[in-house]
């Protein structure tokens, strides 16, 4: 048995977790190669320049066919998804009046799985390419963010330098590696998440008075910025004033189950985007100019992938971060050749990394480096 280290990854709200996994082998070697090395670079400076990142050479007019968005396929993944979490807060919510209890109590849970990878719609339309039109980006943007309890200008705010500077901290410090985590948090994402609703509410009402704390807000949202604190203050309120809303108005309609379908769905369910978030850059390289070797790409279900918004092609995703989520997976065969072997599935992934997590827990330092077709850059 092999000890996996997960991220959880939801708005950069960093738990713990550990699972075991049935391993064929008593190595971390079976199928890849590893390498162990230690940073070299002072994690308390920030870089004096931007990282120039490797990125796979494709041919300029490909590159522009991928380039280009589409407000019909982005309606097709953001209505679809919208439509998937409609049916199954609807089925849910009907059952709890006409059905068994275990009925809406497995309906309420898959309306919970479907919803947890809200946080993914928020990001990729936070990206500005899954619509041509960008106003709808923003709507949309807004909406998921509302539903999921999430702050997108904070967040926004944080993603860009996550990928200007991926795995560069301190100019990154959305992911930090290594995180080492505990089997409860996993169960608690899978199920009920009591810890997050007390988290969240926690941030919005800080964030709603205008207080960041920390280095990372600090950093983002300097005191001396108020402009720049604006928004996310505001959209604190919003989030904060919406959902009470909502509670206060079902409570005295009598309608229940409202409130347990829309404002705290985010907090129950998570456990297969937990699995999928948390493969990203886990067991990989920080400091490294090359994004095959801090990012992780594998390949899926057509379902999971949808749910997912693409994300699970995320080298492809970081290399090129203006290519809308729908054409991910042909970006991925453009330039599969100069890619890393990528695992099928959640298994086989989550295996590969459970062998990496177990070097790690032998040798704090060590890290993985995936065998490359082509030299990787030096450390950055």
């Amino acid at each position: 048995m092999f000890v996996i280290v997960l991220q959880y990854q939801r708005e950069s709200a960093h738990l713990k977790l550990v699972l075991f996994c049935p391993m064929t082998g008593n190595t971390p070697t079976d199928g890849v190669r590893l390498q162990g090395f230690t940073a070299t670079q002072d994690p308390t400076q920030r870089r004096p320049r931007p990282v120039s990142w490797y990125r796979t050479k494709i041919d300029p007019a490909t590159l522009k066919a991928l380039h280009q968005r589409s407000d019909l396929q982005g309606a097709f993944q953001t209505l679809g998804y919208l439509v998937v979490i409609a049916t199954t807060g609807t089925l849910a919510t009907y059952s709890a009046y006409h059905w068994p209890i275990a009925v809406t109590v497995l309906l309420t849970f898959l309306h919970g799985t479907v919803f947890a990878f809200n946080i993914n719609a928020v990001h990729e339309l936070g990206h500005g390419t899954v619509f041509r039109t960008r106003r709808l980006n923003d709507v949309f943007a807004a909406l998921f963010a509302f539903l999921g309890w999430i702050n997108h200008f904070k967040f926004d705010a944080s993603h860009t330098q996550h990928h200007r500077f991926t795995l560069h901290p301190p100019d990154d410090l959305e992911v930090k590696l290594p995180i080492r985590l505990v089997i409860k948090d996993w169960l608690l994402a899978g199920f009920i998440d009591f810890r997050l609703i007390w988290f969240k509410l926690k941030e919005l009402v800080r964030e709603s008075r205008g207080i960041y704390r920390g280095e990372w807000e600090e950093h983002l949202f300097p005191e001396s910025d108020s402009a720049a604190r604006r928004r996310p203050t505001r959209w604190g309120r919003v989030v904060l004033g919406g959902h009470l809303a909502i509670v206060v108005i079902s409570l005295l309609q009598g309608w229940w189950m409202l409130p347990v379908v829309i404002t705290f769905a985010p907090f129950y369910g998570a456990w297969l985007f937990f699995l999928c978030n948390n493969t990203q850059h886990i067991g990989l390289q920080d400091h490294t100019a090359d994004f095959r070797l801090c990012c992780r790409t594998f390949t899926t279900h057509p379902v999971i992938q949808f749910l997912y918004w693409h994300m699970n092609f995320h080298i492809e995703h970081h290399m090129y971060a203006a290519v809308p989520c729908y054409r991910l997976g042909r970006l991925h065969r453009q330039i599969k050749s100069d890619l890393p072997a990528c695992p099928h599935g959640l298994f086989n992934t989550w295996r590969e990394i459970a062998a990496i997590q177990h070097e790690q827990e032998r040798d704090p330092a060590y890290q993985h480096v995936p065998v490359l077709p082509s030299a990787a850059p030096k450390r950055a």
